[in-house]
C-alpha cells in the first residue's frame, strides 16, 4: 500500500510563496542579464569573399590603382577616392558630393568605404546586394563619373599598356580586361579596408579600461533605449543576415512625434523616398538601409542626405524619430562617449603609382570635348 504524505495547508502556501519567488527571482535575474548584455560583438576576424571572386596580393595593388584612377571617370578628375577618401575617414566630408559635371543627383551623402565588405547590401537604398555591384554604380552614373557605358571603361584600359599587363597577370585568358574584371579588382581592393581594434573591441575581449564610465553608462543606455534592436550585431547594422540579405527601416519612423516633427523641417528628412525609388512600393517609401555605427564619431555629418552635422545631434534626432524619446543632456553624453568607443583603426593608405597614358594629352582633350557637347545639351 502506498503511503501518503499530506502536508498542513499553512505550510503548503509558504511553500508555494517560496517556490513564487525563487522562480520570480530566477526570471528578473535572466531579464537584468540580458538588458546589461553588452550590444553589438567583437569585430569580425575575416572580411566575407565571394567564391567567383577571391583575393590575391595581385588583385588587391590591381583594384586600387583603379580605385585611385580618375582616368576612368569621363572629365579624368573624378576617382572613387574623390568622394570615398580613403587617406581620411573613406567620405569626402561633405554633405553632398560633386560628381564628373559638378552636379548633385539625389541629394544622398556619400556613405564610408571602411567596413563596407561586412554590409549585406550597399547604398543608403540597399540597390546593391554586392560590393561588385555597387562598383558598377559609380563609374556609370551620369552625375557622378559620367562614363558612357561599360564598353568605354573597357576601351579606356585597354589603351594603357600598364594596365593590359596588370590585367593579363590577374585575371590571364585572352581578354583579361573586362567590365567584370574592373569591378571586381576596385571590390577585392575594398575588401581590405576594415578598421578593427576599437575601445569597444578590447573591452569585449576583457580589458574593462578600454571604456571610461561614460561609455560604460552609454554603452547600457544603447540597449536599455532599444537602439540595438536596428543597430545589430558585430558592425551594429544587422543581426548577422546573409550577404545579399537587407536590414532596412523606416526614417523618420515616428514622424507625428513633435520633437521629431521639428527636426523633420529643419533638416529635411522626408524629402528622400529612400527604397521606394529601387522596389517602387508604397512600403519602402523613406525606408533606408540601417548603417553601421562603426567609427560613426568620426563621420559627419549624419544622415541619408548629411544634413546633421554634429554628433549630439544626430543622437537626439534618432530617438526622437525612431524610438519617440527625449534624451537628457546626461544620456546624450553617455551615448556619445559610447559611439566614440566604436572607433576602431584606420589602416595608413597612400596613393599607388598609375600606369602612364600614352598621349595622354588627346585622350582628355577628346573626355573634355565630350563634357563640353553634354553641357550644350
Amino acid at each position: 500500500m502506498r503511503r501518503q504524505y499530506l502536508v498542513h495547508a499553512p505550510i503548503r502556501r509558504k511553500m508555494i510563496a517560496l517556490y513564487t519567488a525563487l522562480i520570480t527571482g530566477a526570471i528578473m535575474a535572466g531579464l537584468q542579464a540580458a538588458s546589461a548584455a553588452p550590444p553589438g560583438g567583437e569585430f569580425p576576424s575575416k572580411v566575407p569573399v565571394p567564391a567567383d571572386n577571391p583575393m590575391t596580393p595581385r588583385k588587391i595593388h590591381l583594384g586600387k590603382q583603379l580605385y585611385f584612377d580618375p582616368r576612368l571617370s569621363l572629365s579624368g578628375d573624378v576617382s572613387c577616392d574623390t568622394c570615398h577618401n580613403v587617406a581620411g575617414n573613406g567620405s569626402d566630408g561633405l554633405p553632398l558630393s560633386f560628381g564628373v559635371l559638378g552636379r548633385v543627383d539625389r541629394p544622398r551623402h556619400a556613405p564610408t568605404v571602411f567596413n563596407s565588405a561586412f554590409n549585406t547590401v550597399q547604398f543608403w537604398d540597399g540597390r546593391a546586394k554586392s560590393l561588385e555591384d555597387q562598383a558598377k554604380g559609380p563609374l556609370l552614373n551620369p552625375i557622378e563619373m559620367g562614363m558612357p557605358s561599360s564598353g568605354a571603361i573597357v576601351k579606356r584600359l585597354a589603351g594603357i599598356p600598364g594596365y593590359r599587363r596588370e590585367f593579363a597577370r590577374v585575371f590571364g585568358g585572352k581578354t583579361p580586361i573586362t567590365f567584370e574584371h574592373v569591378v571586381q579588382a576596385i571590390a577585392t581592393y575594398e575588401r581590405t579596408l576594415v578598421t578593427p581594434d576599437s575601445p569597444y573591441d578590447r573591452y569585449l575581449k576583457g580589458d574593462k579600461n578600454a571604456l571610461d564610465k561614460s561609455a560604460k553608462q552609454g554603452m547600457h543606455e544603447v540597449s536599455d533605449l532599444g537602439c540595438a534592436s536596428c543597430h545589430a550585431g558585430a558592425m551594429f547594422d544587422n543581426p548577422g543576415l546573409p550577404m545579399g540579405t537587407g536590414w532596412f527601416r523606416k526614417f523618420p519612423m515616428i514622424p507625428t512625434n513633435p520633437t521629431c516633427a521639428t527636426y523633420v523641417r529643419e533638416y529635411h528628412l522626408a524629402d528622400d523616398p529612400g527604397r521606394f525609388d529601387v522596389t517602387h512600393k508604397q512600403s519602402d517609401e523613406h525606408v533606408f538601409k540601417v548603417p553601421s555605427l562603426r567609427n560613426v564619431a568620426v563621420l559627419a555629418p549624419y544622415f541619408q542626405n548629411g544634413s546633421v552635422g554634429s554628433l549630439r545631434t544626430a543622437v537626439r534626432v534618432m530617438a526622437a524619430c525612431q524610438l519617440g524619446k527625449t534624451l537628457t543632456g546626461l544620456q546624450t553624453t553617455n551615448i556619445v562617449a559610447f559611439l566614440n568607443s566604436l572607433t576602431g583603426k584606420f589602416p595608413v593608405e597612400t596613393m599607388p603609382r598609375l600606369p602612364e597614358t600614352p598621349d595622354s594629352t588627346s585622350m582628355m582633350q577628346a573626355a573634355k570635348l565630350q563634357q563640353n557637347r553634354r553641357q550644350l545639351n
